[in-house]
C-alpha cells in the first residue's frame, strides 16, 4: 500500500490534504480513485489508514480511518558527516535513514571539499526514504556547522564513534561490544580524512570512541553505511527485531 509522510495531526475522522506533489503522485501516477486507501504517518501519531474522498486534477483529499501501528521510535543514533559532493551526500542521507538514524548532522572540517548543502533537498530525500522503509519516526537533517563548534557544544552523555583512519584503534565491532549503551553518534570524515589536529582533539575527548573500519580506504558514503551497519549490529534495534 502507498505510504506518505504528512504534517497533519492524525486521528480517526481527521481530514488530510496532501501537498500538490503528493496529490499528483496519488492521482496521476498511481491512478488512485475515490475509495482507494493509503497509509499515513507524521512522525508523531503512529501510522494510520486513510481513504481518498476527493480526487480531481487540482488535488485530492483524504479522511483518516483507523490506526495501523502506534508510535514508536528507533535507536537514539545520530550520523555526523562531513560535507562531501552532492551525489555521495544524497546517498549517505538516503542510506542513513534506511539504517535507522534519528538525526543527520552535517559538519564542515578543515579538509571539507564542499562548502554548502541543499538541506531542503536532503530532507526531502530523508522523507522519501522513511516512507519506503516503514519508519514511524521522521529523521531530521540539520544545517551544516563547523566541527569545532559542534564538539564545543557536545553533550557528554552521547558517545561519539570516531571512524579513525590513522590506525592503532580497535575494530568497530570490538569497541562497540565493549562500550555502554545509551545515545550514540557516528562521525564520518571528509574525502582525504581528518586534519591531524582534528584527529588529535577527537582522540582526547572523553566521550569519543575511536574505531577502525578495516584496512582499506573507504569513500565517505561507503564508510557511513559500513559504520552504521556495524553500530546497528552491536547496539541497535536490529538486536530486537523479529
Amino acid at each position: 500500500m502507498i505510504r506518505l509522510h504528512v504534517p497533519d495531526t492524525l486521528a480517526a475522522g481527521a481530514p488530510v490534504s496532501p501537498s500538490p506533489e503528493q496529490s499528483r503522485y496519488l492521482i496521476a501516477v498511481m491512478r488512485l480513485a475515490i475509495g482507494s486507501e493509503v497509509l499515513l504517518f507524521n512522525g508523531r501519531d503512529g501510522e494510520w489508514r486513510a481513504t481518498v474522498v476527493e480526487a480531481t486534477k487540482r488535488g485530492c483529499r483524504l479522511t483518516v480511518g483507523s490506526i495501523v501501528r502506534p508510535m514508536a521510535h528507533g535507536p537514539d543514533l545520530d550520523l555526523v558527516v562531513a560535507l562531501v559532493k552532492r551525489g555521495p551526500l544524497e546517498t549517505i542521507v538516503e542510506k542513513a535513514v534506511e539504517l535507522g538514524v534519528r538525526r543527520i548532522r552535517l559538519v564542515q572540517t578543515r579538509r571539507t571539499n564542499a562548502d554548502r548543502a541543499n538541506v531542503g533537498r536532503l530532507q526531502a530525500i530523508a522523507v522519501e526514504a522513511a516512507e519506503q522503509t516503514g519508519r514511524l519516526d521522521m529523521p531530521e537533517v540539520l544545517v551544516p556547522e563547523k566541527l569545532d563548534r559542534l564538539l564545543d557544544s557536545w553533550t557528554s552523555e552521547r558517545r561519539l564513534m570516531f571512524c579513525d583512519e590513522a590506525g592503532g584503534v580497535p575494530p568497530a565491532l570490538t569497541a562497540l561490544n565493549a562500550a555502554d549503551g545509551g545515545p550514540w553518534a557516528v562521525l564520518i570524515g571528509p574525502e582525504g580524512g581528518f586534519d591531524p589536529t582534528e584527529g588529535e582533539r577527537l582522540r582526547a575527548l572523553p566521550f569519543v570512541t575511536p574505531v577502525s573500519l578495516g584496512p582499506r580506504i573507504l569513500r565517505a558514503d561507503t564508510a557511513a553505511m559500513a559504520a552504521l551497519t556495524v553500530w546497528q549490529a552491536a547496539k541497535g534495534d536490529w538486536l530486537t527485531a523479529s
